[in-house]
């Protein structure tokens, strides 16, 4: 396939009001992931629309100071992309007001995606669209609180299981609210990561919003640039958004902006360039957070940065264990680098694999697609710091 068997719109790039991202690729919010330093790293190897680590609207509103920090970007980072999760429209509304008042970002994501037990158990995330009213008021309250400044775009899953599906409906109104697009990751939350990605819900979806004018992205099972004009093509997609594909290889989004382009895909590098951007890496996370912090958060990257080749179990281990970016260098010089990269083994499936369990609800909550006493009560412990979609 090549770019131009792309949706016109797609090998264009998108193009909402003044924002482009050419090529259409998003690096999809991921908690302890996608802060600056590996915003960075990924703009460092390509190109697209970065998304921060998502925070809280009612942390924002009370102006947390860790969660000021997350929306903080770098003076060359453009365009600057937050992502919000709340359940209540007012703060929602007061949030979206900050951060578009205040110039904290250029793009407002909403969160509708997350599947995680302890988000989903108080009526938040992926659970939360099955309320129609209350999801409606709230895109209502961010489009409208934005007032045409900022675009607003939307995450979301196909829905709680296959039995209680969303997606549909939540795309149709969002896209009638005003959001920039609706990005659909194709599982449930009982999916959680596990089993295939349904490219058809994307499809789905694309083809109800056309006549709208929505655009509409794909997420989900994005491990290789083929796999992004795979899903361009199968599902119309106007953009692709990419998770767990880019953990540990961050270069993945160069090779994403030459199959946009046309152009022949970057082969991945051997273990010494791997190993030369881990090393960025660590060193972006101790200049932003100090070595002890930044040393501390380079750990839950080896694995993956690591997938695929051989290094002795003992530098593993200490790997995860690293203090210093001294240290680091020391284990790093013990690594044979002269490795190529395992492409059946280092461009599959990382990160959370874990699927297929009964999601966790509150009480009562699938009784309705309405909101009632019940619902707004669970609700009110709803907003924790947590993401992922």
């Amino acid at each position: 396939m090549t770019v131009t068997d792309l949706p016109a719109r797609a090998s264009a790039g998108l193009q909402v009001g003044g924002l482009v991202i050419d090529p259409p690729v998003v690096l999809a919010p991921m908690a302890g992931i996608t802060n600056r330093a590996y915003r960075r790293l990924c703009r460092e190897a390509g190109a697209g629309l970065y998304v921060s680590e998502m925070v809280t609207s009612r942390a924002l509103v009370e102006r947390n100071a860790e969660t000021m920090d997350m929306v903080s970007f770098a003076p060359d980072e453009n365009p600057r992309s937050v992502q919000l999760y709340g359940v209540d429209p007012q703060v929602m509304a007061e949030a979206v007001r900050i951060i578009v008042d205040e110039d904290h970002a250029d793009h407002i994501d909403l969160n509708f995606g997350c599947p995680v037990p302890k988000v989903t158990r108080k009526g938040g995330g992926s659970a939360l669209p099955w309320k129609r009213d209350l999801f409606r008021d709230i895109v209502r309250a961010a489009v409208s609180a934005s007032a045409g400044r900022v675009p607003i775009s939307v995450k979301m899953r196909k829905g709680i299981d296959e039995d209680h599906l969303t997606y549909l409906d939540a795309g149709r109104t969002a896209a009638q609210e005003g959001v920039a697009w609706v990005s659909l990751h194709g599982r449930t939350a009982a999916q959680m990561y596990g089993d295939t990605a349904d490219w058809q819900a994307i499809a789905d979806l694309k083809a109800l919003l056309e006549p709208l004018g929505t655009p509409v992205l794909g997420n989900g099972d994005i491990w290789t640039a083929q796999d992004a004009l795979r899903m361009m093509e199968q599902t119309g997609a106007d953009g692709v958004v990419v998770g767990r594909g880019c953990l540990g290889r961050p270069w993945l989004f160069g090779q994403l902006v030459a199959a946009f382009q046309g152009d022949p895909i970057p082969t991945d590098p051997t273990l010494d360039g791997v190993l030369r951007t881990l090393r960025r890496h660590a060193e972006l996370l101790c200049a932003d957070y100090g070595e002890h912090k930044g040393c501390r958060d380079i750990r839950k990257h080896m694995a993956w940065y690591l997938k695929g080749f051989s290094v002795r179990q003992h530098v593993r281990h200490s790997l995860g264990t690293v203090g210093s970016l001294t240290e680091l260098d020391e284990l790093l010089g013990q690594i044979d680098g002269d490795q190529s990269f395992n492409t059946e083994v280092g461009s599959g499936p990382r990160g959370r694999t874990s699927g297929n369990r009964r999601p966790t609800l509150p009480h009562g909550w699938l009784d309705s697609p309405y909101l009632d006493d019940d619902a707004v009560c669970s609700l009110r412990d709803a907003e924790i710091s947590v993401s992922g979609g």
